[in-house]
């Protein structure tokens, strides 16, 4: 196992004291970075102590330190899971070769290019979750958006590193941009559509952790079979972190649910107007949020095909989630049955499997989204609501892909454009419902022992403290 070393200027793994030169310009970008971290990180709370955990080691069995810690002093560092012994490439034209611990030459710009667009994503949804905290419905809540915050900056972290260690100058100024872009900005916006959303309530945040943190979920699983091994090694560690993110997600959707179930099973009402009332959120605008977040999400993983996804797949850039699974590593002879839209409907077309790798990876994170939603519909018929949430067609509101320009109803059944942009309110949130979502959030819960009306508590606390345990102790 590599030693962690956390008392240097930059936590880390990597040797990092044996190479000054990458030392030192690691150390210059860390003042932007905290600069950056001040103005568009969490708002209001930076002089704040918070709960929070930090890596100190990569092993899984003691790998991060729980304590109270100002934000701007959080210990971000670079962290790589352990080297496999005589790792070789997994998939592709090179399966069987030795993995990279240097950039081939030929495939430099194209791993530059996705080790960018996933490192942009880290410091966006900070700055999309910057104002949170001054509606959070519970303390714990509060800490548990902070703690994603924070590793998310440790992920961008994670991705410098690689810039600056293996693309030179180039890696230097795409490191810098990553501090110079902003999220929603009409001039310099993030690079993935998605990651420009406002994010600006509590239900917005947990569908974000539970649907869009899942796409990067399976974006790193993808990445972690590199035959890069440096990618591969970092993007193992982060997936490590990731499942926080979609804890906080799935388990706040799902308190939302139980809530509004409890709510509805006492008062034995279940009309939107007379739920508003009673404050809390009705099944059908929770539906028009995951709806949102789902479609913005899917988008995230591409076109259906996409010659850039088989170039990625036969150069060994980047694979299929838990590759060790298929059979045919290599994927040449194979094929994807595809829905291509043609005169108002669907037909099947078969694709070379190359060209169709981000469906592979979109299919199962459907299934993983399912998942979810079942959880939370347990939870709606646990109270005899018989509700249920259901995820839209992949065809639905979507921006990216095959079906970019093909209008749906939440089924996948091509309609008019004017007949979507009729029903749009019933499908997506209208302004009325974000309004009345934000109005529960009018002000922050800080009193430990209170949790907002609109959700339900948690069922634990955080490692093994009561619920209303102090989890940020306010300073300012």
């Amino acid at each position: 196992m590599s030693n962690v070393i956390n008392s240097e200027r930059i936590p880390n793994n990597v040797s990092l004291g044996d190479d000054k030169r990458l030392q030192r310009a690691l150390e210059a970008w860390q003042p932007n970075y905290l600069k950056w971290w001040l103005e568009m990180g969490p708002s209001g709370f930076q002089n704040d102590n918070i709960f929070l955990r930090t890596a100190i080691s990569v092993d899984s069995d003691g790998w991060a330190n729980f304590d109270y810690v100002k934000m701007p002093n959080y210990r971000w560092g670079i962290f790589l899971a352990d080297a496999v012994a005589n790792r070789t490439i997994g998939f592709g034209d090179h399966m069987g070769e030795p993995v990279w611990q240097q950039v081939p030459g030929e495939h430099r710009n194209a791993l530059r290019r996705l080790i960018v667009t996933q490192g942009d994503t880290e410091p966006a949804s900070v700055e999309q979750q910057r104002l949170l905290g001054n509606s959070c419905p519970s303390v714990y809540d509060l800490r548990n958006l902070f703690q994603v915050n924070v590793e998310e900056g440790r992920h961008l972290w994670a991705m410098v590193y690689l810039l600056h260690s293996y693309f030179g100058r180039d890696g230097r100024e795409e490191a810098e941009a990553f501090l110079e872009r902003r999220s929603g900005d009409q001039e310099k916006p993030r690079i993935l559509g998605a990651f420009n959303e406002p994010c600006t309530d509590w239900l917005s945040f947990f569908m974000f952790t539970f649907f869009t943190d899942r796409d990067g979920k399976f974006q790193l699983m993808a990445l972690a079979e590199s035959a890069f091994d440096p990618l591969s090694r970092t993007t193992r560690f982060m997936l490590t972190e990731e499942a926080h993110h979609m804890f906080v997600g799935e388990t706040g959707v799902l308190r939302v649910c139980d809530r509004t179930a409890k709510v509805m099973a006492e008062s034995k009402k279940d009309h939107p107007d007379d739920l508003r009332k009673l404050g809390v959120i009705d099944f059908g605008t929770m539906q028009r949020y995951l709806n949102l977040w789902f479609s913005l999400s899917l988008d995230l993983f591409g076109g259906e095909i996409s010659s850039n996804a088989a170039n990625f797949f036969a150069s060994g850039l980047k694979g299929r989630a838990r590759e060790e699974r298929y059979e045919n590593h290599r994927a040449l002879d194979a094929f994807k049955s595809l829905d291509i839209p043609k005169d108002d409907g669907w037909i099947k077309e078969d694709e070379p499997l190359r060209n169709a790798m981000n469906e592979v990876l979109r299919d199962e994170y459907v299934e993983d989204c399912q998942r979810g939603l079942d959880k939370w519909n347990r939870t709606i018929a646990s109270h005899g609501i018989s509700f249920q949430l259901t995820l839209p067609s992949r065809f639905f509101h979507r921006h990216v892909g095959t079906y970019s320009n093909v209008h749906t109803d939440p089924k996948g059944q091509p309609i008019p454009r004017e007949e979507f942009e009729k029903h749009k309110g019933e499908w997506l949130p209208t302004e009325a419902d974000t309004a009345y979502v934000q109005s529960l959030m009018s002000g922050p819960v800080f009193d430990p022992k209170q949790m907002a009306n609109w959700i339900s508590p948690p069922k634990q606390g955080i490692r093994g403290r009561a619920i209303e345990f102090e989890y940020v102790r306010r300073e300012s």
